[in-house]
């Protein structure tokens, strides 16, 4: 059996749709399963144990007319394979039309609105409720093709090579490094870089052994280091802008606990069950925060919370975000630290 998945972007909603492919592969072992996937994210899926290969969606390059050849002919390849299942669980039009036109055997869908993607669709799996969780959701579309949608599995397998480079270059497998993701796409999703300087400074005054490690892209290199001024010489550490994406994992793997805005690197700390505490502000836990650990989410009680938009509107701006202060956060933090040590969990070495 042939199955294609279609999710390409982003971070977060793949690593959300994983589960997917896991329990695919847990139920159908033999099947042979590719993954439709932004070619900036590939690194991500590459080498995976459960995948038979990538199909890269070059957004940028089929955005332009004289690329569209590029297109067809991942369209034609599509066709070739015959693919018995394919699953759309991105469900914009151009993830709609790619599924129809590989002209699988069976095309199944989320019921989302946006776009019209659905009237592609062979076969729809509803989102039971407006708070169902995404990962819930997309495991939905497993009934439709009779497979059980819950069952173990390894949501991220480790890289150990990878694992081990990182420990080369930097002390991440030693002691209890406490990572901060102070970026975000959204910027009404950012809590203040000031309150993320204060939270390292609580944190590193009050668990005297903890080390802060700030994680990033590019794009996040100041915030980087405005939040790691704000410690002692040797406790912290910035990475924002020098890790790939699978060494990002591995760094989060590392880890003892995550501080995060709403942002990919959220669900994948979710993903390999590490501790998150996960601060919020326009958008809504109970469907994209950390899977799992919606308990640990901080957010403030106004009117406006969540207005599901990707600009504050209210006044004064961002107040969801500004009214989280670093010492209640800072209690969260040390609270899972404290909890993981009783119980025993260690970083792996």
């Amino acid at each position: 059996m042939k199955i294609l998945i279609l999710k390409p972007s982003s971070l977060g909603d793949v690593v959300q749709a994983l589960p997917v492919l896991r329990l695919i592969k847990k139920n159908l072992p033999e099947s042979q399963v590719y993954w439709w996937i932004d070619s900036r994210l590939a690194s991500l899926l590459e080498g995976d144990p459960d995948l038979a290969g990538l199909v890269l969606f070059e957004r940028r390059r089929w955005a332009h007319p004289r690329n569209w050849h590029e297109l067809a002919g991942s369209v034609c390849w599509a066709r070739r394979q015959r693919f018995d299942w394919i699953i759309d669980l991105q469900c914009l039009a151009r993830s709609g039309a790619y599924g129809w036109l590989a002209n699988g055997s069976r095309l199944i869908g989320l019921d989302e609105p946006r776009e019209g993607a659905r009237g592609f669709y062979d076969a729809v799996a509803r989102r039971a409720s407006f708070h169902t969780h995404a990962v819930d959701w997309y495991l939905s579309v497993l009934p439709l093709m009779g497979l059980p949608k819950d069952g173990p599995f390894e949501w991220l397998p480790p890289r150990p090579a990878v694992a081990e480079s990182l420990r080369r270059r930097w002390p991440l497998g030693e002691g209890e490094w406490v990572l901060l993701q102070p970026g975000a796409r959204w910027l009404n999703k950012r809590w203040p870089v000031g309150s993320y300087s204060e939270l390292a400074r609580l944190v590193a005054a009050r668990r005297p052994h903890a080390r802060i490690a700030v994680l990033g892209g590019e794009e996040d290199r100041g915030l980087g280091a405005e939040i790691l001024g704000a410690l002692p010489e040797g406790r912290g550490l910035d990475l924002t802008g020098r890790l790939t994406l699978q060494e990002m994992v591995e760094c989060i793997r590392l880890g003892a606990a995550m501080v995060t805005n709403d942002t990919g690197p959220m669900h994948v700390a979710a993903a390999l069950r590490k501790p998150v505490v996960a601060l919020f502000g326009p958008t809504e836990p109970s469907r994209t925060g950390p899977y799992g650990q919606t308990r640990q989410v901080l957010r403030a009680a106004l009117p406006c919370v969540p207005c599901m938009e990707s600009r504050c509107r209210h006044e004064p701006p961002m107040e969801c975000m500004h009214l989280l202060k670093p010492a209640a956060v800072a209690d969260q933090v040390l609270g899972c630290l404290e909890r993981s040590s009783r119980s025993g969990l260690r970083n792996p070495q």
